[in-house]
C-alpha cells in the first residue's frame, strides 16, 4: 500500500531464496538462471545455518479458537528466538493465537507438510476430503471432486509440475511456513500458532528451464479462487508484469491481503521499484528486514515512500524439510513475520474488514524506530502485542513478567 508504485510492463526479475545443502542437486551458494516468457529469474541462494541452540518449551492445550491444537509456551528460564521477542509475540499470544479459519496462501517452494511443527496447520481442501460416491478417498481418487480444475488438490498445488505434490525440495517454503504458523508441537512456534497454510509451489530446483513468473500468476489465481484470506509472497523483481498485476488486482477486489517482500536488491525502492511489493494496489503490504538492533539489513530494499513496515529478518530460526530446523536471512523472513501478525489481527479484530484497514493497523501499532528514518514510510517496526492490544485507539494493559524481558544473546 505504497505511494510510489507502478502498474504495467513486463518483468525481468530475480527472487531471493535460501538453499539447503545438496538437495536435488541444488548446491550451496549456487545461482541459477531460469527462463520465462520474456524474462529471466535469477535465484540467488545462501546457505542457512542449522541452529544449534535448543529451545526450551512446554506444550499446553490452546484454549483459544481451536481447542485441541497446541502452542509452545516459553518457560521462564528460556530465551525466545529474537524475532519472536522483538515482535512481542509471547505477549500477543495472551490475547489471541490466530485461527484455523484464516487461510494463508504460501506461494513459495512448497512445504514439508508432515513436519511436526507444521502438520496440524496445513490447509485441507474440504472438497477433496472424505469418500466419493464409490467409497474411494477423495484425496487420492484421481478425480476433481470439487470441480475447481485441480485433481486431488488436498493441501494446495504444485504449479511447477502441475500436480498435487507440494513437497519442498529446496527449504525456503518450509522455513517461511514455520515462521508464519509453526504449531509449537515439537520445537518452535510460528507467529500465529493457529492458522491454515495453503501450500502453493512455484519453484522447484529439480526442474530446469521452468517459468516461476507464470507459476506465480497461476498460484495467485488459485489462492483467489479457493478461499485464501492472505497471500504471502517472498519473491519479486525490478519490472512489473501485467498478468501478475491483473491477478493481484482480482485479489484486491476479493478483499485478500497480500504481504510481499520489499526485496534483497540492497537499493532504494523509491527510485527502483520492486514487484509485486510496489504495485499500486491497496491490498499490498511491503516489508523490509531488520536485525536485532532495528537496522535494515545491508541486503534489504528500503524506501521512505515505497516500503510500509520493517520486521525481523536476520538469522531467523524456523522449520526445514525432513522435520529439521535452521536459520535463514532476508526480506522473505520479515514478510512471514508480518503475515503471522496479520493473521493474529484478523482473528482478534474482525472489525478490520479490508486489507487497507489491516495494513494501516499493522503500521500504526508498530514501534517507531529512529534507525528507520528514510527506510520505511512511518519508521515502523512490527509489534504483535501492540497490534492486538490496541483497539479503537485504546491500549489494553497486560502484566509483563521478567520472563518476557529475557533477550537472546
Amino acid at each position: 500500500m505504497n505511494s510510489n508504485k507502478s502498474t504495467n510492463g513486463t518483468r525481468s526479475t530475480w527472487v531471493e531464496l535460501a538453499a539447503l545443502p545438496l538437495i536435488a542437486g541444488f548446491a550451496l551458494g549456487s545461482s541459477f538462471l531460469l527462463g520465462g516468457d520474456d524474462s529471466l529469474r535469477m535465484i540467488k541462494s545462501f546457505a542457512p545455518q542449522i541452529a544449534s541452540t535448543s529451545l526450551s518449551t512446554s506444550t499446553s492445550t490452546n484454549e483459544g479458537t481451536n481447542p485441541g491444537r497446541h502452542v509452545a509456551e516459553f518457560k521462564a528460564e528460556a530465551t525466545q528466538p529474537w524475532g519472536l521477542l522483538k515482535t512481542n509475540a509471547a505477549e500477543a499470544w495472551r490475547i489471541g493465537q490466530g485461527s484455523e479459519k484464516i487461510v494463508v496462501a504460501v506461494i513459495d517452494t512448497g512445504a514439508d507438510i508432515t513436519h511436526p511443527d507444521l502438520e496440524a496447520n496445513i490447509w485441507t481442501n474440504p472438497g477433496e476430503t472424505g469418500l466419493d460416491k464409490n467409497g474411494n478417498d477423495k484425496a487420492s481418487n484421481g478425480i476433481d471432486d470439487d470441480g475447481n480444475g485441480f485433481v486431488d488438490d488436498v493441501h494446495g498445488w504444485n504449479f511447477v509440475f502441475d500436480n498435487q505434490d507440494v513437497r519442498d525440495n529446496h527449504g525456503h517454503g518450509t522455513h517461511i511456513a514455520g515462521i508464519i504458523g509453526g504449531t509449537g508441537t515439537a520445537r518452535m512456534s510460528g507467529v500465529s500458532p493457529n492458522v491454515s497454510l495453503m501450500i502453493l509451489k512455484y519453484f522447484d530446483p529439480r526442474k530446469p528451464n521452468q517459468n516461476p513468473l507464470t507459476a506465480t500468476v497461476q498460484a495467485i489465481k488459485y489462492a483467489v479462487a479457493n478461499g485464501a484470506n492472505v497471500i504471502n509472497y517472498s519473491g519479486g523483481g525490478l519490472s512489473p508484469n501485467s498478468e501478475e498485476l491483473a491477478a493481484l488486482s482480482e485479489a484486491s477486489k476479493k478483499g485478500i491481503l497480500v504481504i510481499a517482500a520489499a526485496g534483497n536488491e540492497h537499493s532504494n525502492s523509491d527510485n527502483a521499484p520492486y514487484f509485486p511489493a510496489d504495485y499500486d494496489l491497496p491490498n499490498i503490504l511491503s516489508v523490509t528486514a531488520i536485525d536485532p538492533r532495528s537496522r535494515v539489513l545491508p541486503t534489504s530494499n528500503y524506501g521512505a515512500h515505497s516500503v510500509d513496515i520493517a520486521a525481523p529478518g536476520e538469522d531467523i530460526f524456523s522449520t526445514m524439510p525432513g522435520g529439521t530446523y535452521g536459520k535463514m536471512t532476508g526480506t522473505s523472513q520479515a514478510t512471514a513475520f508480518a503475515t503471522g501478525v496479520a493473521v493474529l489481527v484478523m482473528a482478534s479484530h474482525p472489525n478490520l474488514k479490508t486489507p487497507a484497514q489491516i495494513i494501516e493497523h499493522l503500521i500504526s501499532t508498530g514501534e517507531t524506530t529512529a534507525s528507520l528514518r528514510g527506510k520505511t514510510r512511518t519508521r515502523s517496526t512490527l509489534n504483535a502485542y501492540r497490534a492486538l492490544a490496541m483497539h479503537d485507539e485504546t491500549e489494553v494493559e497486560l502484566p509483563v513478567t521478567a520472563a518476557d524481558l529475557v533477550v537472546m544473546h
